[in-house]
C-alpha cells in the first residue's frame, strides 16, 4: 500500500513526519511527565495542556529482544531486533538498523530515525546505534 492510499494516523503520522525532518519532539505534561503522541491529556494524570518540547539527541536501550519468525507485515525483515529505548522522560519501541543483531546490546546508546519495513514499506520507528 503506497503512503497515498493509507490513511494518515495524524499524531502517530506528525510524529514520523518531525523524525525525518529532525525536529523529533515529545509531550510534556503540566506535572512533568513526558508521552509520545497522540494524547490529549496525560494518561496518569488526567492533566491537558500537554506541551511540545524536543526529544533527546540520544536514548539508551532498556530491553530487546531479536525477532526471528514474525507476523506477515515484518515476515522479509527477519531476522530482527525491536527494542525499547529511553529518550529523556520517554520510552519508546523500535527497531534496531544498521547493525547485526547479535551486536545489540542493553545499554547500547542509539538514535531515533525512520525507515521502512521491507514486507509492506510502511514507516516506522528505528534505532541506530551510535
Amino acid at each position: 500500500m503506497s503512503d497515498e492510499e493509507r490513511v494518515r494516523d495524524s499524531g502517530y503520522d506528525d510524529f514520523l513526519d518531525a523524525v525525518e525532518e529532525n525536529e523529533p519532539f515529545y509531550l510534556r505534561g503540566p506535572s512533568g511527565n513526558g508521552w509520545l503522541p497522540p494524547r490529549i491529556r496525560d494518561p496518569v494524570t488526567g492533566e491537558r495542556g500537554l506541551e511540545e518540547e524536543p526529544l533527546p539527541d540520544t536514548g539508551e536501550i532498556l530491553t530487546m529482544t531479536t525477532v526471528h519468525v514474525s507476523g506477515p507485515s515484518f515476515a522479509d525483515d527477519t531476522p530482527y531486533v525491536v527494542a525499547i529505548a529511553e529518550f529523556g522522560p520517554v520510552r519508546m519501541t523500535g527497531q534496531v538498523r544498521g547493525v547485526d543483531p547479535d551486536d545489540v546490546e542493553i545499554g547500547q546508546s542509539v538514535e531515533i530515525g525512520v525507515d521502512r519495513t521491507e514486507t509492506t514499506g510502511e514507516r516506522l520507528v528505528v534505532f541506530d546505534p551510535i
